[in-house]
């Protein structure tokens, strides 16, 4: 008879159920569990719970064993999948010109779900160009600007640049506008020399940006301190851009934040410094 720790584990999990190793069990059973001590050990190897042992059923009829998998019928898996693949429609593996190419190989039904598949395939596309529609810095001339920029789409941000090729910082701003259109692809980035928009323009207000919306100016950021000095990080750009509304960034914080904490407490302490000397020249002159 196995030991008392077998029988342990072995104990059924339904109460009313009679256990395997009680002290009065049935003489069917008794008998079944001397042929299972005498091979215990070659039993405690196995590990299969799929194998067809008497072990395993005694196991199973206890719960502690799940039921045994019914083999897969491969010839029965290949026809639930033919009969999906029946399910697909050829059309809705197809993009626009394919479709165009095929007309003549459906029926009615099938042109009638065509048609609409087609409409939703194509509402997609133009949703997507919509999105995507811009991409890239563009130059434009003076006598675009209304078209371009005043009259453009509607809830359209067009951010533009006025620039001369001649100031270093001009082209610092054209290169991070250009990685920052192909990151906004949604918003117009465009770059006009300044000469061929307003006449006799300043060199010491350039670089300039605007930033309109439906006709309206939204941001403007005028002269190198403006725009964020000879420094300027495309992050530190991105912010600034970010913060008239015009894209929408994925920072979290001002890139420049700690810059100008440190900027603000020099002024701070210099500002304290100032009136403390101011207090004692006047004490000074009291005496």
């Amino acid at each position: 008879m196995p030991p008392r720790c077998l029988a342990t584990k072995l104990r059924p999990a339904h109460a009313h159920r009679e256990p395997l190793f009680s002290d009065s069990p049935s003489r069917g059973r008794l008998k079944r569990l001397r042929r299972l001590g005498a091979s215990l050990p070659a039993l405690r190897s196995h590990r299969d719970p799929n194998e067809d042992t008497e072990w395993n059923e005694i196991l199973r009829d206890f719960g502690i064993l799940p039921p045994k998998e019914e083999p897969k019928d491969e010839i029965e898996e290949m026809v639930l999948h033919l009969q999906k693949e029946a399910m697909v429609k050829p059309y809705e593996k197809m993009n626009l010109a394919q479709l165009k190419e095929a007309e003549d190989e459906f029926d009615d039904e099938d042109m009638r779900a065509i048609e609409m598949y087609r409409e939703k395939r194509l509402q997609e596309w133009k949703a997507l160009k919509k999105k995507q529609k811009f991409g890239e810095l563009r130059e434009i001339s003076g006598n675009q600007y209304v078209k371009e920029v005043t009259n453009a789409e509607k809830d359209v941000w067009v951010i533009i640049h006025l620039y001369r090729s001649s100031i270093p910082m001009c082209l610092l701003v054209n290169q991070h506008l250009s990685l920052l259109a192909r990151k906004f692809p949604e918003t117009k980035f465009i770059k006009a020399i300044v000469n061929s928009c307003i006449q006799h323009y300043h060199d010491n207000c350039l670089p300039t940006i605007f930033v309109y919306k439906n006709g309206q100016i939204e941001g403007k950021f005028i002269g190198i301190i403006e725009c964020g000095g000879i420094n300027l990080k495309l992050e530190e750009l991105e912010w600034k851009l970010a913060e008239v509304g015009a894209i929408q960034t994925d920072l979290e914080e001002n890139p420049k934040k700690g810059i100008v904490d440190v900027m603000v407490s020099s002024i701070r302490n210099t500002s304290i410094y100032d009136d403390s000397n101011s207090s004692n020249s006047d004490n000074d002159d009291t005496k």
